[in-house]
């Protein structure tokens, strides 16, 4: 066999081998749901929500029992917003839809939009708002000392900024999906710009880390 047969054979056999350790690799190497896949959305330890008294959309009472036995994405807006939270709803309702895909029934979920504007936002209010983009949506009010025990809890935040009127103003807040866990305990963020299969799929791999 002449030398260049010979580099030519150990050229083909170290492709081949190169190739046989990339496939067990892939086989003995596959990704386990881990925290450092999720940077920056997964809380270093999950924290217990204490208690809170709100009103949902049906003007029943939504407290920390409600999030109780349940994976619940929490959302801080309000009704009058121009831009955010159209946004950030109907990326839910496609997250929401993602998980019905994903997941058996029954899912276990729910998404819960928090008014910061009780001021305008009646309960007859949200329940059209919600009802929008999805009628399983939760649209959730109160006085602004509970409201602001909630957004305290969970690292929200939100500004009035004064308006022409007394009616008329703006309302700058936060536009992170929190994520709370059926144990009532704040587990993870989803900051802006949420693509909804990037959510869904990191959703899961939370799934499997939190116990």
């Amino acid at each position: 066999m002449s030398t260049t047969s010979q580099k030519i054979l150990k050229i083909a056999l170290l492709i081949t081998l190169l190739a046989i350790f990339g496939i067990i690799g892939l086989l003995v190497l596959q990704p386990q749901p881990s925290s450092s896949a999720l940077p920056g959305v997964l809380w270093p330890s999950p924290k217990p929500l204490q208690p809170f008294s709100l009103t949902d959309q049906h003007q029943q009472p939504f407290t920390l029992e409600r999030l109780k036995g349940k994976w619940s994405f929490l959302f801080f807006g309000y009704t009058y917003c121009p831009d955010i939270c159209p946004t950030a709803l109907s990326t839910l309702k496609m997250v929401d839809e993602g998980l019905k895909q994903k997941l058996t029934p029954p899912l276990n979920t729910q998404m819960v939009f928090i008014s910061v504007d009780p001021q305008r936002d009646t309960p007859d209010k949200l329940a059209q708002y919600v009802a929008y983009f999805n009628k399983e949506f939760l649209g959730v009010t109160g006085t602004v000392e509970e409201i602001d025990n909630l957004v305290r809890q969970v690292g929200a935040g939100y500004m009035k900024q004064p308006g022409n009127s007394e009616n008329e103003y703006q309302i700058n807040h936060t536009a992170t999906f929190f994520l709370i866990d059926p144990e009532g305990r704040l587990v993870a963020g989803f900051s802006p710009p949420q693509v909804p299969d990037t959510v869904v799929s990191q959703f899961l791999q939370i799934r499997g880390l939190i116990h």
